[in-house]
């Protein structure tokens, strides 16, 4: 609820809960050590006629009939958009599902361990650019931001997260709110910047 806009859109049907005839989604958090540091992939949405369109996204995307759970949809869908190799990603479990209600999707993230950067290759069918985003930047409470918006439906206060020059809202920021409460953030923001002078 903290990354909620505010009023909400959907009535007062829960996060949690959704209707009878929602779609069955996932979502990847991969985390990976890159230049010293934990990273996890976004990716800008190409531009379509949809209404997720230009947004801000984690990999991810509906079941389909050939998934064998909800952790492999979301491995299959990382796979397809941004060339996310299944066999090197350790699942180490799952979030709250979230109710999407402009989309009618319930959204189940799923979060796995890449041992090394993974060798992205996006689908530009999809993906207009991957963001790779580094847990510090999440955690700093100066790329918080909340800002009064028109959207569909209403006039609300949408909170965000400022990162690679894009907002990142909305059901996206919820779960990666959801995700950077866990006790293993909890002074990640405050912890000194790591040394690269003797990087390549």
């Amino acid at each position: 609820m903290r990354m909620a806009p505010n009023p909400r859109s959907g009535g007062r049907l829960p996060y949690d809960a959704s209707r009878i005839n929602a779609r069955s989604s996932a979502v990847l958090i991969l985390l990976y050590p890159h230049n010293g540091e934990l990273y996890l992939p976004l990716t800008l949405r190409a531009t379509y006629d949809g209404m997720h369109s230009g947004q801000v996204s984690l990999p991810g995307g509906r079941s389909e009939e050939g998934d064998c759970n909800i952790a492999a949809t979301a491995l299959r869908e990382a796979n397809e958009e941004v060339g996310v190799d299944a066999q090197s990603v350790s699942v180490l479990g799952a979030l709250t599902p979230l109710f999407v209600f402009v989309s009618n999707n319930l959204v189940t993230p799923i979060v796995g361990w890449s041992e090394q950067r993974p060798n992205f290759a996006t689908n530009t069918r999809e993906v207009a650019q991957l963001l790779e985003v580094p847990i510090r930047a999440l955690c700093d409470p100066q790329n918080h931001i909340v800002e009064s918006w028109q959207l569909r439906d209403r006039t609300a206060d949408v909170p965000f997260y400022r990162v690679n020059g894009q907002q990142v809202w909305g059901a996206t920021a919820m779960i990666l709110s959801e995700f950077l409460s866990l006790p293993a953030w909890a002074n990640f923001a405050r912890m000194p910047e790591p040394d690269r002078s003797s990087q390549r």
